[in-house]
């Protein structure tokens, strides 16, 4: 019997449910008695049957990636590259499947710590054969594919099959093999010539780290959602650790590479009994068949534990883990001297309600000389839901999902096939609230105004400063204050949708100040800038601070946030490493400055780049908390601090806006 043939008689026994004319012991059934030991055996025949059709269709069914190519490879390749010094790097090939043999093709490249791909078990193939399963790794190939590129994924050193160890997260060394690698590629004879990398968080990361090695073959980078300061806009921001996600992030990162999937899903609710069914681990490559490669890779894996090491760490330029190493040398803003060298194009997307990617995508636009188009949405992370608060809470994305894939193969095109396209700047970005959006070649767009609002007596917020010699507000920390389980931080963990519920409520727990109702539409594009002046009755203690959008109705909508650890809170004049959206802060040892209680200190900082439009007859709020928990460790870590903010035409604490005419 051909595969075909067996295909068919098995997609008949499956709708025929095990009839009398495909099973013996069915035979004449209607002529007999039933009684319920004939009924029983029936069942039994059913079952094994059905079971036994199952099998087969596991043997029989052939996977996408199983198919060979007119070129002679199969769709989808596996391999090891050994680096410069002998370790050896997992990669995945996925080819068109017409590819043909005398046929040149641009590669894209995706490097990840989070596996290349998985390897299913049988029970997979089965579930594929029925129609419930699709072939992993193959809806991101397809788009790719389609549109005439090879697509590479890696396993960066010391996670996945690939060997080596982790002693930091984006080490010198796994930069070095981002080069080698695309080198690698463009040896190839199905290759012509030019490689691109993209990705999404750390896989944004390693795209735009690409570019550092200076390979000429690497001609475009569209690092997504990643962090350009993965320590201020992610880890610590403000000075603030974001133990929550830092925490599940590490747990979840060791797990992925001791292969142990189940661990490593352990917080998204998946049965751990499902998982194992389903899969055996990290894909081994081709080669590997009895998976003593991979065993040997896994057992060499060494990944330093990043969130005892940040717990331990109060000060931006204390080493990384126990190599030495400064932040600065493994993050992108650290490496513009190289990546500026390799003038390579970047198409950056990013969104106003994804942790702090915005702020680091429009400082690297200001700081970085390379061609860049910066796409600024409302989304979470990775784009796959839309965050727009002022939208129902099912909108879909705007773009779509399959419109966003539409952009960066256009982008990849422009750069990867002959004749490359000439390379531009410009920010495209979306007004939330609105539904529009406006592109603009510099930032701050063209006609935005800094205004200045001033916090005043009952807790109203004005632009006129405050005339009184003295005033205050005396605030209890409230150490239950939240953002939620589905705010932008959170959405960093497994691009869940961010949604923040009216927030009311939850003001009642903040010190809050609200304008008059606006006499017309306002938007807000731009850095919110905001200055307290407190005193408390700790030597230590966290700011964060809302801006929200009060509707007549009463409800509070969420637009953006900022936070300061007080400890950081000296502004210096020193040049910065990359151009500031606000006052510069160097959350250097030699800066720290813990509180005196009862004195009076100023607290300069921005709030995360924002657009948005306040409709008339709406008001604006500045909400104040000394906490958030929902992701964010507490300062100080015991007791309940009070805070005094000063309103006075002495300490005008007060918040600048950059509106929009």
């Amino acid at each position: 019997m051909t595969r075909k043939e067996a295909r068919e008689r098995l997609r008949l026994l499956i709708e025929l449910g095990g009839s009398a004319g495909y099973y013996p012991c069915m035979r004449n059934v209607g002529r007999k008695r039933f009684t319920l030991k004939r009924i029983a055996r029936v069942l039994a025949c059913l079952t094994g049957a059905c079971a036994l059709g199952l099998v087969v269709l596991g043997l029989v069914v052939e996977m996408p990636g199983e198919k060979r190519t007119p070129a002679g490879y199969a769709r989808n390749e596996s391999q090891y590259l050994t680096m410069r010094d002998g370790v050896r790097i997992a990669i995945d090939v996925w080819y068109p499947p017409r590819l043909a043999r005398e046929e040149r093709i641009p590669a894209v490249m995706r490097a990840t710590r989070y596996w290349r791909a998985a390897e299913t078990r049988f029970p997979y193939r089965i579930l594929y054969g029925l129609g419930r399963a699709e072939p992993l790794g193959l809806r991101e190939a397809v788009g790719f594919n389609e549109a005439g590129y090879a697509l590479v994924t890696v396993d960066v050193r010391g996670s996945g099959a690939s060997f080596g160890q982790r002693p930091i997260e984006y080490s010198p060394d796994e930069t070095a093999d981002l080069g080698e690698v695309a080198d690698w590629i463009t040896g190839q004879p199905w290759s012509n010539g030019n490689v691109g990398t993209y990705g999404v968080s750390y896989d944004g990361n390693t795209a735009e780290l690409a570019a550092v090695p200076n390979s000429p073959v690497v001609k475009a980078v569209a690092p997504q959602y990643n962090d350009f300061d993965p320590l201020m806009y992610l880890a610590m921001p403000g000075g603030v650790f974001d133990s929550g996600f830092i925490r599940a992030w590490n747990n979840g990162n060791q797990a992925l590479d001791a292969n142990d999937l189940p661990g490593a899903m352990e917080a998204t609710g998946f049965s751990r009994l499902m998982l194992r069914a389903l899969f055996r681990g990290v894909k081994a490559v081709d080669e590997d068949r009895g998976r003593v490669l991979l065993a040997e890779a896994v057992a060499g894996h060494k990944t330093a534990d990043l969130y005892t090491g940040l717990l331990q760490r109060t000060y931006r330029d204390d080493a990384v883990a126990q190599t030495g190493q400064t932040a600065e040398q493994i993050s992108p803003y650290g490496l513009k001297k190289e990546i500026e060298g390799s003038g390579v194009p970047m198409y950056v997307w990013v969104s106003w309600m994804d942790a702090g990617t915005v702020d680091g995508a429009l400082s690297r636009y200001l700081t970085f000389s390379n061609p860049q188009k910066v796409i600024i949405g409302a989304w979470s992370h990775g784009g796959e839901h839309d965050a727009d608060p002022f939208r129902p809470a099912d909108a879909p994305p705007d773009p779509p999902v399959s419109t966003q894939l539409g952009m960066l193969l256009a982008f990849f095109d422009r750069h990867l096939k002959d004749p490359p396209a000439l390379p531009g700047r410009e920010i495209r970005y979306y007004v939330m609230g609105s539904g529009q959006w406006k592109t603009t070649p510099t930032w701050p767009p063209a006609g935005v105004t800094p205004q200045r609002w001033y916090f005043q007596a009952d807790h109203g917020l004005a632009p006129g400063s405050p005339e009184i010699n003295s005033g205050a507000d005396a605030y209890t920390v409230d150490y239950a204050a939240t953002t939620g389980p589905t705010n932008r931080w959170h959405t960093q963990l497994a691009g869940d949708d961010v949604v923040y519920p009216d927030r009311a409520l939850e003001d009642r727990k903040l010190l809050a100040y609200t304008s008059a109702l606006l006499q017309t539409d306002t938007e807000i594009t731009g850095t919110p800038l905001v200055t307290l002046y407190v005193s408390s009755t700790a030597s230590d203690g966290a700011c964060h601070v809302y801006l929200e959008d009060v509707a007549p109705d009463g409800r509070v909508t969420y637009v953006t946030e900022g936070m300061l650890r007080a400890l950081h809170r000296k502004v210096s004049e020193a040049p910065p490493p990359y151009v500031q959206l606000g006052p510069y802060h160097t959350f250097a040892r030699a800066d720290g400055q813990y509180l005196v209680p009862g004195e009076i200190a100023e607290l300069r900082f921005s709030l995360y780049t924002t657009s948005v439009l306040i409709k008339k007859d709406h008001r604006i709020r500045v909400a104040i908390a000394g906490h958030d928990a929902s992701m964010f460790a507490r300062y100080p870590e015991t007791g309940t601090p009070v805070l005094t903010l000063y309103r006075s035409s002495l300490q005008a604490s007060s918040i600048e806006l950059p509106i929009s005419r």
